[in-house]
């Protein structure tokens, strides 16, 4: 897949340091990943949640973090749209961000 941008992820880890290696290994799978449908994800990460608009929630680091990405399986491409504490992630719409 091709993940835009990867510069969210740095930006977060740099204010949660203890993010940086969890965020980096999910980026190196997914970048190898090949995903045509939610099913291709789920297979993969059971505990994704999958929202209207190819959205999809992935629990970071035991859950401590969220991560939220648009997915485009006929283009093979992955928008990161929010990474956040839990307190951040319940103030944003995940459907729309």
């Amino acid at each position: 897949m091709r993940i835009i941008s990867r510069k969210t992820l740095r930006e977060f880890w740099d204010l949660h340091p203890d993010a940086r290696q969890p965020l980096q290994a999910w980026y190196d799978d997914v970048k190898r990943a090949e995903w045509h449908s939610p099913a291709d994800i789920k297979r993969i990460y059971r505990n994704a949640s999958f929202l209207a608009d190819n959205r999809v929630v992935f629990n970071i680091k035991g859950n401590k973090y969220r991560l939220i990405v648009a997915v485009q399986y006929a283009h093979g491409i992955l928008f990161i749209r929010f990474v956040g504490i839990h307190r951040d992630y319940d103030k944003v719409d995940a459907t729309t961000i």
